[in-house]
């Protein structure tokens, strides 16, 4: 297997990092990205190779990927669209601005990277672009509007630009997990805390046991997967010669999937308003 140049966004914790650590220990080159410093610093210390991003700030973006190719002598063989974040709270209570930045970083910063680094994936003639998406990216959940639409969104994005693509040899998937285990959860509540008041809101009540899942300690959701799920997933999107263009993560996922291709809206919104 030949060795390949990896930049993943959103390696802090979670999908990211184990990403990075499998595809080292496989033999390619990873380097990664996180918003804080003190994460960056960390993964330095376990050697990597780390660069600063924040997915909401187009500077930060320009200034990683100056880094990157700098690092890699101008090449790059794929990118792995990893980096996001969930926003939890009922579409009436999304202002704009939280839309806007949920946004920012899970949507307009991935499309402004990738903007970046396909003119040198076109100039050396082949790369891989993977995208971590959701099972909330093609079935809409209560309570995950702003998410939801993000991933939604991103999907329809990437498969305009896979056809586009097209004769490139430039390959585009999506992975489509569905609950994993990782700090995804604790830190939606953070964004909760800060951008939902539950005081003024209609589902006041409800919020009262959203709060709950939330904070939680383990798994809430039936048939949760490891981070390293995603992992063998992307392995085979990464090292493939005919990689998919759309990877189910967990049981949820493929269930789902399957319903949505057979049921009517309907009887879909009615299981769908089941799931807490």
């Amino acid at each position: 297997m030949e060795s390949k140049i990896v930049f993943i966004t959103g390696c802090s914790t979670g999908i990211g990092y184990a990403a990075a650590v499998e595809l080292k220990k496989r033999g390619h080159r990873v380097i990664c990205s996180a918003r804080k410093d003190q994460d960056v610093a960390r993964l330095q210390s376990e050697g990597f190779e780390a660069l600063q991003l924040d997915l909401s700030e187009s500077n930060s973006i320009l200034n990683a990927v100056k880094q990157l190719l700098v690092l890699t002598d101008g090449k790059i063989d794929a990118l792995f669209n990893n980096g996001a974040f969930g926003q939890p709270g009922a579409v009436e209570d999304l202002s704009r601005d939280v839309l806007r930045h949920q946004f920012e970083t899970n949507l307009f910063g991935t499309h402004e990277l990738t903007n970046l680094i396909l003119p040198v994936m076109r100039k050396q003639g082949y790369g891989r672009i993977i995208y971590n998406s959701s099972i909330l990216g093609f079935v809409a959940m209560k309570f995950r509007g702003a998410y939801n639409s993000s991933k939604f969104a991103l999907e329809g994005l990437v498969d305009t630009l896979r056809i586009e693509l097209y004769g490139t040899n430039i390959k585009l998937c999506i992975i489509e997990p569905g609950p994993i285990s990782s700090n995804f959860r604790k830190n939606a509540f953070a964004m909760y805390k800060k951008n939902i008041n539950p005081e003024l809101s209609f589902h006041k009540q409800t919020y009262q046991l959203m709060e709950e899942r939330l904070q939680k300690e383990g798994p809430v959701a039936s048939f949760t997967l490891p981070a390293v799920a995603v992992v063998d997933k992307l392995i085979h999107a990464l090292e493939s010669k005919r990689p998919k263009i759309r990877y189910y993560v967990t049981f949820p996922t493929h269930l789902f999937g399957f319903l949505k291709r057979i049921l009517p809206s309907s009887w879909l919104d009615y299981l769908l308003r089941k799931v807490q």
